[in-house]
């Protein structure tokens, strides 16, 4: 029988890494920079998570962190989570991160899936949960986050999904593009 924990524990793990790893060798301009119409950069995507994981994992469970990031507000609703600040630097950042992963699997290894959670900021009468739903959910939240960040990235530099870069066969991409634009091309009338 499958130890349902420890499988959603370590998918949550290896999307982390995936994130962490999207910034790898660029400048803070380019791990900051937004490159959609509504912001969305690799650090604010870091910076966001790191607070849910400390929400979710921790403060869901009467757990909070020692040293609160510096973007933490009493109001929830004026964090600044999706993009960094010119005085937090990414090595800051992704520190905060890597320290509430930590906190968040400690939490996770002492509770059980069951263990009852309580998350203040959503809908009244919808607060209750538990480790499973959340650990289920945070899963879900990184895996998403780690897409955006492949198409960040890929934006940035060419680099895709599996460390490869666009620039190793460019032709191969420029003719994927190109088949993909003549099949949109069909519904232009």
């Amino acid at each position: 029988m499958t130890d349902m924990k420890a499988e959603l524990l370590a998918s949550l793990r290896g999307n982390r890494a995936v994130m962490l790893g999207k910034l790898d060798e660029l400048s803070e301009y380019d791990q900051r920079r937004p490159l959609t119409p509504t912001g969305t950069n690799l650090l604010g995507l870091i910076k966001h998570l790191a607070g849910l994981e400390y929400g979710y994992f921790g403060e869901s469970f009467g757990r909070p962190p020692v040293e609160r990031p510096t973007w933490f507000r009493d109001d929830p609703y004026t964090e600044i989570d999706m993009w960094a600040t010119p005085d937090e630097s990414s090595a800051y950042i992704t520190g905060v991160y890597r320290k509430a992963s930590a906190h968040a699997d400690v939490t996770i290894a002492d509770l059980e899936l069951d263990s009852p959670g309580h998350v203040a900021h959503w809908a009244e009468g919808h607060q209750e949960t538990t480790l499973g739903a959340l650990l289920a959910g945070m899963v879900s939240e990184t895996a998403r986050h780690a897409g955006h960040a492949d198409i960040i990235r890929e934006l940035i530099d060419g680099r895709i999904g599996d460390d490869r870069s666009v620039a190793e066969d460019p032709t191969l991409w420029s003719d994927q593009t190109s088949r993909v634009q003549a099949a949109a091309d069909y519904f232009t009338g």
